[in-house]
């Protein structure tokens, strides 16, 4: 039987990454004692007055079908949000409401590219991104993140790799995973370069509420003078612990949002109402649960800092944001994933290969910073001995 070209062109790029993962969890079912440093996923359950929202609306009818751009109330308090973030106004027909971020940006590239173009992107990069660039058909273009730059995106670095063919300069900031956040000057030293070569430039801004104290976050947004060209997504997914919900959002120019529309409603034909109203009610009022687990995260990043930097080779980098910290293995002479794999079958600790990210993350691992904090010092003990053995052994 025949099959389109986009499930070649995503073959490898769905579960595999995450093989790790899901051996992790086969072997947790089985009784085995792995602490899992894995995936991002919020560490408290969805405030319960937000659930409560969500439950009131399903009792006062909102489970019909939805505005395709996305409900009127959610949309107002999306521009009342953004407004008042960014200092100037965003207006209602500059913002599209879908299921999640990660349905928003398969959206948004499939509005911007095609067959033959490119998307410059940062290396290391979130595993998703490669496949949703590549089921446009555009190539993914790998742009280094540099640990010594902060693994913050470096203009020059751009420069380098711009093409006739180049029609997106993808951001991530804070960025999975390295929890690196770019600064004002960074963003307008990159909207300048993607303005002399008439780029699109979209940033997944997901983690905006966990920035650390003392960084400062930054937004294309905040640039005015770069609007046409500029679209940003994100969610209430980190920033209120509701992954489950699936509900996202990207706001860009008016032209841009109409030309998206009809793709949407292509796709979805609208989101839930009841969740429209949950998420307004949530972007309205600051997060409950955002700056608690920002300090628990900061903590837990310090804690594996101290517990593993420079004990048998190995190095941490600390992030700026977000819910993830590196560890750098090189030193072992391991790659990511071979360490990956032996610390889980020896050590019983879960962690994801610096591979799954990208060829700049080779020999290093990113730990999920989402377990409690016992949890997270017993891991750093058993990475710790399990480094050691394996120098030993060298």
């Amino acid at each position: 039987m025949r099959y389109a070209p986009v499930t070649e062109r995503l073959a490898g790029l769905g579960g595999a990454k995450w093989e790790i993962h899901a051996l992790a969890r086969r072997m947790q079912a089985a009784g085995e004692p792995v602490i899992e440093l894995t995936i991002g996923e919020p560490d408290v359950p969805t405030p319960a007055t937000l659930m409560e929202t969500a439950h009131a609306a399903m009792l006062a009818g909102r489970t019909g079908y939805s505005n395709g751009r996305g409900e009127p109330a959610l949309l107002a308090a999306l521009s009342a949000r953004y407004s008042a973030r960014r200092g100037r106004p965003i207006g209602k027909d500059q913002i599209m409401c879908l299921p999640g971020t990660q349905t928003t940006l398969y959206a948004i590239l499939q509005t911007l590219v095609s067959e033959g173009d490119e998307v410059l992107v940062g290396d290391p990069m979130y595993a998703t991104y490669e496949g949703l660039i590549r089921a446009t058909g555009a190539a993914v273009i790998p742009v280094p993140l540099r640990p010594e730059a902060g693994f913050r995106m470096q203009p020059a670095d751009v420069a380098a790799r711009i093409t006739p063919r180049t029609r997106v300069l993808f951001l991530n900031s804070p960025h999975n995973p390295t929890g690196a956040v770019l600064t004002k000057d960074d963003l307008t030293a990159l909207c300048h370069l993607a303005a002399a070569h008439d780029l699109w430039v979209l940033c997944d801004e997901v983690y905006e509420d966990l920035c650390f104290p003392g960084v400062t976050f930054a937004s294309p947004l905040d640039l005015p003078e770069f609007a046409d060209r500029v679209i940003v997504a994100s969610s209430i997914s980190k920033s209120h612990a509701a992954p489950g919900f699936r509900s996202g959002w990207c706001i860009g120019p008016a032209e841009f949002c109409a030309r998206l529309l009809p793709l949407s409603e292509t796709m979805l034909f609208g989101s839930q109402p009841f969740i429209a109203d949950m998420t307004a009610a949530a972007i309205s009022a600051p997060s409950p649960v955002a700056a608690e687990m920002m300090a628990r995260f900061q903590r837990r990043a310090t804690l594996i800092r101290d517990r593993l930097d420079g004990v048998s080779g190995l190095q941490v980098h600390m992030p700026q944001a977000g819910m993830f910290a590196l560890l750098d293995i090189r030193a072992t002479g391991m790659t990511g994933d071979a360490f990956a794999r032996a610390l889980l079958a020896e050590a019983k600790v879960a962690t994801m290969p610096g591979e799954s990210f990208g060829t700049a993350l080779a020999g290093w691992l990113r730990l999920s910073l989402t377990q409690p904090d016992d949890r997270i010092a017993e891991a750093c003990t058993r990475i710790a001995a399990f480094a050691a053995a394996r120098r030993m052994a060298a």
